[in-house]
């Protein structure tokens, strides 16, 4: 019996079947099947029913699984406590990103490099989503760490975080638009903006929920009329006269968008955050610590919640 074989036959019974395994494990299905059917030849017994659509452990497989999952939770035990002892960080980690969020705030390429180049051994996967998914994928474990925008006005119970940016909300409109009149103006009611196309960031993301929420309380519901995920693409379509994009004070840069004039929105003040979010109970992982402890460094932040 080796421990591979264990690790695949958990594999197989977490994904119901052989060719969602073979495919998360990169192996040959045949050759998976070949290892499982010599488990079981060692133990003399059938540890999967094969005979439904969905592969699911006999009797005598599910009452093997825990002890399977015990001992490959042991070997990765062993496996650790030599690493930490080395000082050598292996395994995975997982950093989710909200679309365009962090530019002002981090260089994420440049820091991901160095990352890498501190710990070689670390395989570091980047994924791009929605706040709402991550905040919910960050409680199931399925990423470590997440850059988003929280969505509601509290974080999630569950989750930690500490704030990289909070900023103010504002309209970026073109030249010549008639929200710029009177000319000195430097603000603008919510209110103002009832019968306007807008253009603003998809739903799920915390600048979406912020105005959503606003613009109820206000008595109306927001007419967006372009959605994009990256903040420069809305400054682009608002140069353009397409509409007004509701933007972070900030993020209007003119080499994004053209020349553009913004107004910070009022009556309710509204602000955009990004925070750094981890699950409440810490790190799953010395890996996830490592990229955690890198990230409290690189970022400006305020205290940490939770």
């Amino acid at each position: 019996m080796e421990l591979r074989q264990l690790r695949y036959f958990v594999t197989v019974v977490e994904e119901g079947g052989f060719t969602r395994a073979a495919a998360r494990l990169h192996l040959a299905q045949p050759g998976l099947s070949a290892q499982i059917r010599q488990l079981e030849k060692e133990l003399g017994q059938s540890l999967l029913d094969r005979s439904n659509r969905s592969v699911t452990p006999t009797e005598v497989g599910r009452a093997v699984l825990p002890y399977a999952r015990a001992a490959l939770a042991a070997a990765d035990a062993v496996r650790q406590t030599v690493d930490e002892h080395t000082g050598l960080l292996r395994g995975r980690v997982t950093l989710g990103l909200v679309s365009g969020a962090t530019g002002h705030a981090l260089d994420v390429p440049s820091f991901l490099a160095d990352f890498h180049s501190a710990h070689p051994a670390l395989e570091i996967t980047l994924t791009e989503d929605t706040s709402e998914r991550m905040q919910a994928a960050l409680l199931s474990a399925e990423i470590d760490i997440a850059l988003l925008g929280p969505t509601g006005e509290a974080s999630p119970p569950g989750i930690s975080y500490r704030t990289v940016i909070d900023a103010p909300l504002a309209a970026a409109v073109a030249p010549g638009d008639a929200l710029l009149t009177p000319t000195d103006r430097t603000s603008i009611p919510l209110a103002h903006l009832r019968d306007r196309p807008l253009i603003c960031l998809p739903r799920g993301t915390g600048v979406r929920a912020t105005l959503e929420r606003a613009c109820a309380q206000a008595g109306f519901r927001p007419r967006v009329a372009f959605e994009a995920a990256a903040p420069h693409v809305l400054a682009q379509l608002a140069a353009r006269g397409l509409g007004v994009a509701v933007l972070p004070l900030g993020e209007e840069e003119p080499d994004l968008g053209g020349p553009l004039r913004t107004l910070e929105i009022v009556e309710p003040r509204m602000r955009a955050r990004i925070v750094l979010a981890w699950p409440a109970t810490g790190p799953t992982s010395p890996a996830a610590q490592a990229l955690l402890n890198r990230l409290h460094e690189a970022l400006p932040m305020g205290p940490a919640r939770g």
